[in-house]
């Protein structure tokens, strides 16, 4: 996804990152940078709306139970090899 506006941060790093930036896994560099894109970019920040509120509700309904490191990193893997072959 690209609004057609020149920024300093792609809007598809954006978006990749968006979970990432959520959790507050991001270092201090990339979370300023995704932050000043989402305040200058309106089709970004209506997907990072989208997203977190989605992130919520996963949260209030399912947070409770912790998740198996062998899955979160079976899950994780299976979500870079999509984003792999979308990016082809």
């Amino acid at each position: 996804m690209s609004c057609g506006n020149p920024h300093d941060t792609d809007c598809k790093e954006v978006l990749d990152r968006v979970y990432t930036f959520l959790d507050g896994e991001l270092d201090e560099r990339r979370r300023s940078d995704i932050s000043q894109h989402l305040d200058e970019c309106g089709p970004c920040l209506e997907e990072y709306g989208l997203e977190k509120v989605v992130k919520q509700l996963i949260a209030k309904h399912c947070g409770c139970d912790p998740v198996p490191e062998e899955l979160r990193s079976k899950v994780l893997q299976r979500i870079e090899a999509v984003r792999a072959e979308l990016a082809e």
